[in-house]
């Protein structure tokens, strides 16, 4: 039996960074994609981001991440999905992180990360062509 509806994207600003603007595009631009967005709004905990996604049955979690935490921050949302049985929810994220990290970030469980530049049609593509695929498709 397969999953239906509409892929479900948890965009979430985990950490102190209040600057949200980019959040909410890539939160707009998947929702006009037809995807089903559930925004958490800024200063959320890892453990309050993974509860979101369980809680909505999210199918992927887009951090935003601005604030030079993003070592600590990705890797503690990964490892909250493990301890809760939830692997199967695709990371990915964006933001201001040094191209020496994204490698390492990705080795730990990270399925992409999208640097200044990316555009909202590479972020739905990328979503299209790696989280599940909507009934239908």
């Amino acid at each position: 039996m397969g999953v239906t509806g509409p892929i479900r994207v948890v965009v979430a600003k985990p950490g102190l960074d209040g600057h949200d603007r980019g959040a909410k595009v890539i939160a707009r631009a998947l929702r006009d994609a037809g995807m089903e967005v559930i925004y958490t709004g800024l200063h959320q905990t890892p453990e309050q981001i993974v509860d979101t996604a369980i809680q909505e049955d999210a199918d992927a979690i887009g951090m935003s991440i601005l604030s030079g935490a993003h070592n600590t921050l990705f890797v503690k949302v990964i490892d909250l999905l493990k301890e809760r049985d939830a692997a199967d929810i695709k990371v990915f994220g964006g933001g201001i992180i040094p191209e020496e990290d994204i490698a390492p970030l990705k080795a730990k469980g990270v399925a992409e990360i999208f640097t200044p530049g990316a555009t909202t049609t590479a972020i739905v593509d990328w979503v299209r062509a790696n989280v599940r695929q909507p009934a239908g498709a």
